[in-house]
């Protein structure tokens, strides 16, 4: 891959120019558009002068149908008639705002639209007014970058980066998380793994789905695995994005790929389904780590009572403050019925928040009771560039394979196990994740992206293999459920237990205890087992409380994944001896380098 980076660098350093002219948290509003009108610009540098010289035969036809004719011959979804590009455009100094202007004016409406979503034309009056004077200088800063020798995948890495530089510049980082694209690799291997046989058929057509889909990146990764696998076979992409430079970005880049642009739709997904009779049978998302949906909880509350299990939130609703749960909710309800596969990355958050019976438990109970629920991957931190927590990749289908059916694999790939070490105990090399040799923004370790020992390729064989080792492990779906009940111990006045006009005990608030009972318990000789409330109450509860009593009309059932529980690993603490050798040993070092220090 060509330096992503050193190419962000360059557009950023025009930057510069807007200083005193515009506040940091502003630059964006230049920058962006400009990039994308040059991106655009040095696509159809190649073919500028046949459609110059072909428009004469299409002028008098219709807008659209003069589209379609300039379109063929741009050989793109998309085209510029104007007598301008950039280079022209720096010819003349004097004019640059109308010409600009003019130029922006000639390409075709979809090309236009994506402009328009920056609201581009008030930077061209604020950078051509006299007190700036900037826009010439802008232009001619842009026209001096080639973005001619970027790949859709390139571009992609530098919009992100440069994202991200505005965003740290606003301070507008909370909940922006642009996925790193070996993590979206490793997420198409685990989605598309399943069904590489039916993707091999010639001339298949398949849909790919994002709800959050940013500036593209988990639809053009999906298209390119698709693409390798089979050249023949057409991966038609859809997606929503709320942002709306991200969104003209993501539209800007399916225009230059020949994809359809009006899949992508406009919009917060859960106030307006921009898709909404749409079924898919592949979705890939990264939503927003921990972001309230404090605005759209009238409609979605409205929508959850109203409609229940024939919409898309009627399982549950989490808290406020984290709607991560709700983008999985609407990707499940555009799964096809005869089978889709979800990819999705959380924070640890929807694994475990919420008892028994709140929102986020119902939800995982629906989930996993539906026998929705495939894999959950646990993936090493310091992984995002805005984020350094720990990230887990869902995989869910309503067409799970037969040998993992009522079955849930867990796959911990966080690196937590040193495979090799240095003397000292260093981590050295690791079967998951290497250190970046410069961090982006919190962005500090990658994923290995070649080869089947580690990184990807591991990862992926772990999940394919379907097989219990140190990394993976598989439990039925009942080993994620349990009871929570409610035990009472009796009230005492003056030493005496109290009791009802029914003569039952009355219970004593003050020592009321809650228990999580497990569906299932492990025994050393048969493995999991299915267990009863009476049976653990009895063997763990009666002996320390013989009095106590449940409350069977408060008994709950919830459902967690505890996953760091599952693979932890006692070790042994070093014993008095070993630890006392060390203190001495370091103590005798210590008086040997105070001595040399006093003697020199």
């Amino acid at each position: 891959m060509k330096n992503f980076k050193e190419k962000a660098d360059l557009i950023w350093r025009v930057a510069d120019l807007l200083r005193g002219d515009y506040k940091q948290s502003d630059y964006g509003k230049v920058i962006l558009p400009m990039t994308v009108l040059r991106r655009l610009d040095c696509v159809l540098e190649p073919t500028k002068d046949k459609v110059l010289k072909y428009l004469p035969k299409v002028e008098s036809l219709k807008e659209s149908a003069k589209d379609i004719a300039l379109n063929k011959i741009a050989g793109y979804n998309f085209h510029n008639r104007s007598q301008f590009n950039f280079k022209k455009l720096i010819a003349d100094s004097d004019n640059i705002a109308v010409n600009l202007r003019n130029y922006i004016n000639g390409f075709s409406s979809s090309a236009r639209e994506i402009i328009e979503y920056f609201n581009f034309d008030d930077q061209i009056d604020r950078m051509d007014d006299p007190k700036a004077d900037i826009l010439f200088q802008v232009v001619k800063s842009f026209q001096q970058i080639d973005l001619s020798d970027m790949d859709s995948m390139e571009m992609g890495y530098a919009f992100e980066e440069l994202i991200r530089k505005f965003s740290e510049q606003s301070n507008e980082t909370a909940g922006e998380h642009f996925t790193p694209r070996e993590v979206i690799r490793l997420m198409v291997n685990v989605l598309f793994i399943e069904d590489k046989d039916i993707l091999t058929q010639e001339g298949i057509v398949k849909t790919l789905y994002d709800p959050a889909c940013g500036t593209g990146g988990m639809l053009s990764i999906g298209e390119q695995y698709v693409k390798e696998l089979n050249p023949k076979a057409e991966l038609k992409v859809f997606g929503q994005e709320i942002n709306p430079e991200s969104y003209a970005i993501c539209k800007s880049d399916m225009l230059i790929k020949g994809q359809n642009p009006s899949n992508i739709k406009f919009g917060n997904t859960f106030t307006i389904d921009g898709l909404p009779d749409e079924k898919f049978d592949y979705m890939l998302s990264n939503p927003p780590f921990g972001v309230d949906w404090k605005k759209a909880e009238k409609i979605i509350k409205a929508e959850a009572d109203g409609k229940g299990m024939s919409g898309r939130f009627g399982a549950g609703l989490p808290r406020i403050n984290d709607g991560s749960l709700l983008f999985l909710q609407h990707m499940i309800s555009k799964m096809k019925g005869g089978g889709s596969r979800i990819g999705i990355v959380f924070n640890g958050s929807p694994l475990f928040s919420g008892a028994a019976e709140s929102g986020e438990s119902n939800i995982r109970k629906w989930l996993i009771e539906n026998d929705w629920l495939e894999a959950v991957i646990a993936l090493p931190d310091q992984l995002f560039y805005n984020t350094g927590i720990s990230t887990y990749i869902w995989i869910v289908t309503n067409h799970k394979s037969k040998e993992r059916k009522g079955k849930v694999q867990l796959i911990n790939a966080t690196g937590a196990k040193d495979d090799e070490l240095t003397k000292e105990g260093k981590l050295s090399v690791n079967r998951f994740w290497e250190k970046m040799d410069r961090s982006l923004g919190n962005k500090r370790k990658k994923i290995a992206e070649n080869g089947n020992t580690k990184g990807i390729g591991f990862i992926t064989q772990l999940y394919g293999n379907f097989e219990e080792n140190e990394f993976s492990k598989i439990y039925p779906n009942d080993f994620f459920a349990y009871w929570r009940i409610t035990v009472e111990q009796p009230l005492k006045e003056n030493g005496k237990v109290v009791k009802d006009k029914n003569k039952q005990f009355k219970p004593d608030s003050s020592l009321r205890d809650y228990e999580n009972i497990p569906f299932l318990k492990k025994d050393k000789n048969v493995g999991l087992t299915p267990q009863t409330i009476e049976e653990y109450f009895k063997k763990e509860v009666q002996p320390h409380l013989p009095d106590a009593w449940i409350d069977h009309s408060k008994t709950k059932i919830g459902y967690e994944i505890n996953f760091t529980k599952y693979f932890y690993e006692f070790k042994q603490l070093r014993s008095l001896a070993e630890i006392r050798a060390d203190i001495l040993a370091l103590e005798e070092k210590t008086f040997e380098t105070e001595k040399t220090i006093l003697e020199s």
